[in-house]
């Protein structure tokens, strides 16, 4: 093999080194935003439960989207969305009367509708909130919110310092992932104005006309009536 030749093929190679440096390196620097734009505050909490270690929460989020990012949510036939947005108003009315009741079923009734759009079975809750995490990330932490209040003991609930005020705030930020879970799949097309609609006339009627906001920091028109009724 001649001089020129072998020095030929060194130069290649050191190319072709090159080139695949500055790939992963280029790939390296937008994983991280990337994750952060999907993820958006799970990013923030995974980073925190690693201790503040961005590297080691990605890894645990890439994988998260590996294990779940093909699933297609299945969609609801009109009955079943009914039904479930009924439950849904019954749980609300019975948080004036019966709070841990109201968030008990306020918590399977999440896992059940998760489970029907085809995420992981509710019995695999930490499975089921890692898929739900992939798909809607701005919305998973009210379940798992409602979730902790659920399964909290009356006694641990009291030594915790967890009273009305924490469960009605747990079963508010539960809503949203409600709400996305419940309305027609993007695939499906089309509106929804079934019983959401006439639970927003319930609550302007309960307020004297005025429609109270359904999402926010305001509570669902049923558990108003508690402060109305204590005040």
């Amino acid at each position: 093999m001649s001089t020129g030749l072998i020095i030929a093929l060194i130069v290649i190679a050191a190319v072709v080194i090159i080139a695949a440096v500055m790939t992963l390196r280029a790939r390296g620097p937008r994983q991280g935003p990337s994750l952060k734009r999907r993820f958006g505050p799970e990013y923030n909490r995974a980073v925190a439960r690693h201790d503040g270690d961005a590297k080691a929460a990605e890894r645990e989020l890439t994988e998260r989207v590996q294990r779940h990012g093909d699933l297609r949510e299945r969609s609801l036939e009109p009955a079943q969305r009914e039904q479930y947005e009924a439950r849904w108003t019954a749980a609300q009315e019975r948080f004036v009367d019966s709070p841990r009741e109201a968030v008990a079923e306020a918590d399977r009734l999440l896992a059940e509708l998760a489970g029907a759009r085809g995420f992981p079975d509710g019995g695999q809750y930490e499975e089921q909130l890692a898929a739900l995490s992939v798909h809607h990330a701005h919305h998973v932490d009210g379940y798992r919110r409602v979730h902790r209040a659920a399964h909290l003991r009356a006694e641990d609930a009291r030594d915790g310092g967890q009273g009305t005020e924490d469960m009605r705030e747990a079963f508010v930020a539960a809503r949203a992932l409600f709400e996305e879970l419940v309305k027609p799949a993007r695939h499906d097309g089309g509106g929804h104005t079934g019983a959401r609609h006439d639970s927003g006339r319930e609550r302007a009627a309960v307020n004297g006309g005025r429609k109270a906001p359904a999402r926010g920091g305001h509570l669902p028109w049923a558990m108003n009536r508690r402060q109305a009724k204590e005040s």
